[in-house]
């Protein structure tokens, strides 16, 4: 029984795998947006020894009568959940406006829903369980009457479902429908074919099963797995009672189609096909005067081209565009000598770096980088990008700065245009096309009066109407440069809250490295000191005081004659029992859970948190408890002065386990047979380490950088001989820009030569790190 409720937590323990530090973040080649070769320093890998636990089996669905087997309705839902799909659209401010349901019809990208859930002339997409998402590429046929919609994405070889065409649908008949009622995707629900009705001149199924906004267009299984109806209407007389188009009726819009490509059934937001011409796909729209577009194209690399019809000028000539890219490894930009087809250059931000690229064809082999560069000049927001065409030669301008010539070089005549590649979703306005294009850049002049007017005014002074008076006459670059100088000043304030945060960092590792120089090192404050460093408000003096508090309280209960097995029990009592210390079960991942001053408050924690606790409580009554670090599950021991030790598992309230409950512990946990080593007594160091690692787990989990940055300084302080953490700090500090901290670990490294991290990986993280101060140094 034990065994079974110890699967129903999932431990963080973390260890550090050599090999996997050693070599998980090397400079490490991978495919950029567009296709091509580009190189990155991976993040570090920080992984838990103990895999998740098995979860428990989900209850079943509650029993409605119905004629299907508990059994039935998880193959059917495990069969058919890969084919049911979310479907949306946009409103015309491009924001989600509508959800419904659909199915794959056929495997090669007919889905099939409500002709209601489409909406009108705006964007559609698809998206499966499994988060792969599609924009529609054509509304294959409409039927309003019937409201049945088909419609048609790129994609092969999806898991269709089978539809009955016959119409041979009974009453009473068990049925399960799949949607995603109130935006909760893929969810089910049971019930049955009560009556065959006609519903505003159509012939409809009736369902006894609820029926919520978002169901409309999933289908309606029967027990075979076959779809006999798609779901339509809600009844308002009835909170169990809707209705549901007979599948049958599909068959109407397959053998009469009448298909919209999205150019044409787009009118929200429609760009003017006089002014444009889009290839391989991806979705632009116009807005406001500006054009926008998302979704994958479908060129190699989501390659999607947006062509001119202007006419190109014979050389010289200019293009240019402002560009904003949401994604920070996207890539967009300008094309320029494009035949139409897959032939073209193009120049623009991808990944971070400025690139010019020459496009051949239709895939990564026969595409050329000519040249790519880090510059200082690439903005998070808009970039400013212009492309002059010599007569022989090109030269490339980022942000008014010139950073790539390309001379002696015999440019093709061809159209030209915008570009986005991969996933990304991105704005541009102000394109032009020009003998010599107008500057989208502020003079020098401009942007040092602007400059000289803010910093010369009195910060209660900047929204006055003096000032505003004094900015007009440069109002086109006003907003532009006042936006990029609150952005130095957010940076600026963000550096000042990180020294902050460092300088309280440090406070806290001064204190911990005083604590740990004890000779009799005190497990709770230490454990308090790695709260604090989360919690710069934490008192330790007023948890330690409590910690007496709760101590002074049992010894105000025993006499001189109690026995230590009196005292062992009454501690149990008082703590478990009359206090409610308890395991953490729901919400068991929460960091509060290590955190012993929260343990303290709210009085649930996990096991090794309860653990120090109880080991604290019980030495201050004058008890010998130790912790026992058994893998995935901390437990504590209580060690009379005469007699056998008792283990004790302060996450069960205070359980007294056995020696096979601890075999069932090892067992459960990490599959390895038992051995007395598993029951030895942990130090200081080594409980306080698993709580750290406890803490990194998460951080990692939950993608906080400093966080684990900041475990990483404590776990050195606990073992400042620790290869593996040295390393592992070495490239979290790397990754966080904290290069100075990267280099010590690396000289570390480099002076120890431990067997267990490999030099070769060492000696490239230092070139990495002077790349990266290099590039810092040249901005």
């Amino acid at each position: 029984m034990y065994l079974k409720k110890m699967y129903r937590k999932k431990p963080l323990l973390y260890r550090c795998s050599p090999l996997l530090l050693a070599f998980a973040c090397l400079i490490f080649a991978a495919y950029a947006e567009d296709g091509t070769p580009a190189s990155s320093a991976t993040a570090p890998m920080v992984t838990s020894s103990e895999g998740p636990a098995g979860a428990e089996r989900p209850m079943p669905l509650e029993e409605t009568g119905t004629l299907v087997s508990d059994m039935a309705i998880e193959e059917l839902v495990a069969r058919a959940r890969e084919s049911v799909v979310v479907i949306t659209f946009s409103g015309r401010d491009g924001k989600q406006l509508g959800i419904g349901s659909g199915f794959v019809l056929e495997s090669d990208g007919l889905i099939a829903t409500n002709r209601h859930v489409i909406g009108d002339a705006r964007p559609i997409s698809v998206q499966f369980a499994n988060g792969q998402k599609y924009e529609v590429a054509e509304v294959r046929a409409t039927d309003s009457k019937l409201d049945l919609a088909l419609l048609k994405i790129n994609a092969k070889d999806l898991p269709a479902l089978p539809v009955r065409f016959t119409g041979e649908v009974r009453d009473g008949e068990s049925v399960i429908a799949l949607g995603n009622p109130l935006g909760l995707k893929h969810s089910v629900v049971k019930g049955i074919i009560s009556g065959q009705r006609e519903v505003e001149g159509r012939n409809m199924l009736q369902l006894a099963i609820p029926i919520e906004q978002g169901n409309s267009g999933g289908p309606v299984l029967n027990q075979q797995g076959e779809v006999v109806g798609l779901v339509t209407l809600k009844s308002l007389a009835s909170e169990n009672l809707g209705f549901a188009v007979p599948a049958s009726d599909l068959k109407l819009l397959i053998d009469k189609p009448n298909p919209i490509p999205m150019s044409r059934w787009l009118t929200i937001g429609r760009l003017d096909e006089e002014k444009w011409t889009d290839l391989f796909g991806a979705t632009w729209r116009q807005r406001s005067g500006q054009i926008h577009v998302q979704g994958s194209g479908k060129g190699f690399g989501g390659r999607a081209l947006l062509l001119s019809t202007n006419a190109v000028p014979e050389p010289p000539y200019e293009i240019a565009v402002q560009v904003k890219q949401d994604q920070t490894d996207g890539a967009a930009g300008i094309v320029f000598a494009s035949n139409g087809e897959y032939e073209h250059y193009g120049f623009y931000p991808s990944g971070g770096r400025i690139r010019l690229s020459k496009f051949n064809g239709p895939d990564v082999l026969t595409w050329q980088v000519l040249k790519e560069i880090d510059s200082p000049l690439l903005q998070e927001d808009w970039n400013n990008l212009k492309v002059r065409v010599e007569e022989e030669g090109v030269l490339c301008y980022l942000n008014g700065e010139q950073v790539i010539n390309l001379p002696r070089v015999k440019i093709e005549t061809g159209s030209v245009g915008l570009a986005k590649f991969r996933d990304t979703t991105a704005q541009f306005k102000n394109f032009q096309l020009g003998k010599e294009v107008e500057s989208l850049e502020p003079s020098v002049e401009v942007r040092n009066s602007i400059n000289g007017l803010i910093d010369n005014t009195d910060t209660r002074n900047l929204t006055s109407a003096e000032l505003s008076k004094q900015l007009l006459p440069h109002a086109t670059f006003t907003s532009t440069l006042l936006e990029k100088k609150a952005a130095e000043l957010e940076r600026q304030a963000e550096q000042i809250r990180q020294l902050a945060r460092d300088v309280h960092r440090e406070r806290v590792l001064a204190s911990f490295a005083e604590v740990l120089q004890n000779e009799d090192a005190n497990l709770f404050t230490g454990a308090l000191h790695i709260s604090w460093l989360d919690n710069e408000e934490l008192d330790i003096t007023s948890y330690e005081q409590e910690l007496t508090r709760l101590a002074d309280i049992l010894k105000s209960r025993f006499e001189e004659s109690t026995s230590e097995a009196e005292k062992f029990s009454e501690l149990n009592r008082f703590l478990f029992e009359e206090l409610g210390f308890h395991g953490s079960r729901t919400n068991y991942y929460h960091r509060s859970n290590s955190y012993l001053n929260e343990v303290l408050d709210d009085r649930e924690g996990l096991p090794i948190s309860l653990s120090v606790l109880y080991q604290a409580v019980g030495k201050r009554i004058g008890l010998q408890i130790d912790g026992v670090g058994l893998p995935g599950h901390y437990v504590s021991r209580f060690v009379p002065t005469e007699g056998e030790p008792q283990l004790v598992d302060p996450f069960e309230q205070g359980k007294l386990l056995s020696r096979q409950d601890a075999e069932l512990i090892v067992l459960a946990y990490s599959g390895r047979a038992f051995d007395d080593s598993a029951l030895a007594a942990q130090t200081t160091t080594e409980t306080l380490t698993r709580m750290l690692r406890n803490l990194l787990s998460i951080a990692q989990d939950k993608q906080e950088e400093e966080r684990m940055l900041n475990y990483m300084h404590f776990l050195i302080v606990l073992d400042p001989e620790s290869a593996e953490d040295r390393w592992g700090r070495a490239l979290l500090a790397y990754r966080a820009t904290r290069l100075d901290q990267a280099i010590v670990d690396i000289e570390w490294l480099e002076e120890q030569s431990p067997p267990i991290i490999n030099p070769r990986a060492v000696a490239q993280l230092r070139l990495a790190i002077q790349q990266k101060q290099d590039r810092l140094n040249s901005e």
